[in-house]
């Protein structure tokens, strides 16, 4: 097979998950969480800790910097390297986390949606550091009713990248989402699994989770982060607590208020994933984290062996 893909809401456990099967069938973590990505946040974005990665392999955790610009077209690049070397070395790839357009480029490729002007970022961010995400919204849904419809409003990351593009292009970015390339891995020689837990046992799997973060550092840590003096607008500066937890820093709320819209931001995001992933990600199985290694194990004797499983990143015709 070409490669084992683990996603689900955070919380659900798919790290844990992936570094038992990576020791059981000679694995190695390849990361498709857009925060894990991200060298200060370790313990804020639940990264796997020093421990758990001497375990076995990991790839593609911490690589970055907090100011480094780094898009889905990145992490490909990142990933089509990293899947390629594993491979070679006999190993098996296990792609994990809960950021659906990384598995999405990484089954179907990109679209070719032309680079946007740095000048063009920064005064789109500066704007959108002025007046909300929400007004910013208000605004795409004036020049490109189209896509500002099928966006949430209070998503900046999306709302702000879809504004980049109609000024780069004067188009709106779903004209260019039509054939993609640079896919990786095939589907039909792969395993995708959506570990799915009960809604009641997931919330209250992140409360206990940030409150553990709290005790391990994470205030820490985003106060080295505030010294860094680096643009609000960064995706680094929206990693679920990151907000609010420097709004406590600023006095602005309390620290029991930051640790609970920390909480609450975390359960959004993880309805979000949810959702996404039930209707964007049809190649996906989903299973219940209980019993989940034991059915992973069992569909992996239906695909093809990793001896079998590698090719070259190709193009659509």
């Amino acid at each position: 097979m070409q490669a084992l893909l683990i996603a689900g809401p955070t919380a659900s456990g798919k790290s844990a998950l992936a570094i038992h099967l990576a020791k059981k069938l000679d694995g190695v973590v390849v990361n498709a969480d857009s925060m894990q990505i991200y060298q200060p946040l370790r313990v804020l974005t639940a990264r796997p800790s020093v421990e758990e990665e001497a375990e076995v392999p990991h790839a593609l955790f911490g690589h970055v910097g907090a100011g480094q610009p780094y898009s889905v077209a990145h992490w490909l690049a990142d990933a089509t390297a990293a899947l390629g070397k594993i491979t070679a070395q006999g190993q098996l790839p296990i792609v994990t986390g809960g950021t659906g357009m990384y598995f999405r480029a990484l089954t179907e490729g990109l679209s070719d949606i032309p680079a946007v002007p740095e000048a063009v970022r920064a005064r789109i961010r500066a704007l959108e550091a002025e007046i909300g995400v929400t007004a910013l919204h208000a605004r795409l849904l004036a020049c490109d009713p189209e896509t500002a419809s099928s966006l949430n409003p209070t998503d900046p990351q999306r709302v702000i990248r879809a504004m980049e593009v109609f000024e780069a292009t004067g188009r709106s970015i779903r004209s260019f989402q039509g054939p993609r390339h640079g896919a990786v891995v095939d589907p039909a020689r792969s395993l995708a699994v959506f570990l799915e837990p009960d809604r009641d046992v997931l919330r209250a799997r992140i409360d206990a989770r940030f409150e553990q973060m709290m005790r391990e550092g994470a205030l820490e840590e985003v106060e080295a982060l505030a010294s860094l003096g680096l643009d609000p607008t960064l995706p680094v500066m929206r990693a679920h607590g990151v907000p609010g937890l420097m709004a406590a820093l600023r006095g602005e709320l309390s620290m029991d208020q930051a640790i609970d819209k920390g909480k609450a931001d975390t359960r959004r995001y993880a309805k979000r994933q949810h959702t996404w992933f039930r209707h964007q990600a049809p190649d996906f199985i989903w299973m219940t984290p209980d019993g989940a290694q034991v059915r992973i194990e069992s569909l992996l004797k239906t695909v093809p062996s990793p001896q079998q499983a590698w090719t070259a990143p190709h193009k659509d015709p």
